[in-house]
């Protein structure tokens, strides 16, 4: 995914509008929409504030995730984003984590789910 396309599903994630999301940024519309649709792309300074805006991190702005490996199939993808999708509340020591950390966990979890899937698949019979 680029970064456009994350910025554009951050900011529809907070119902915000792209002149909304401009003005909090301190930048005009038109710059805003250029990075949206991956004409230009923010600096090093605008991603760091973009991530602490919409409480995510730098690299989930610019896209470095863990990518889904080209064996997954269907069943494999649907089981990771049920995991991914329990609501519960994420706890250390009784106290809340913040989004940044989920994030983190989130990305180490999924590099985790990977491996074992690969690990338990069964291998074809020769």
């Amino acid at each position: 995914m680029k970064i456009g396309d994350r910025l554009t599903q951050l900011r529809n994630k907070k119902g915000l509008t792209q002149d909304q999301l401009a003005e909090a940024l301190g930048v005009k519309r038109a710059r805003y929409n250029s990075w949206e649709n991956n004409i230009a792309k923010p600096d090093i300074e605008m991603i760091a504030k973009l991530a602490a805006l919409h409480k995510v991190s730098s690299d989930y702005i610019i896209g470095v995730d863990t990518p889904t490996p080209e064996w997954a199939t269907y069943k494999d993808k649907r089981d990771f984003k049920n995991m991914l999708e329990d609501n519960a509340e994420v706890m250390f020591d009784g106290v809340p984590i913040s989004d940044n950390d989920k994030e983190k966990i989130k990305r180490v979890m999924e590099a985790m789910f990977w491996d074992a899937k690969k690990k338990n698949k069964r291998k074809p019979t020769e």
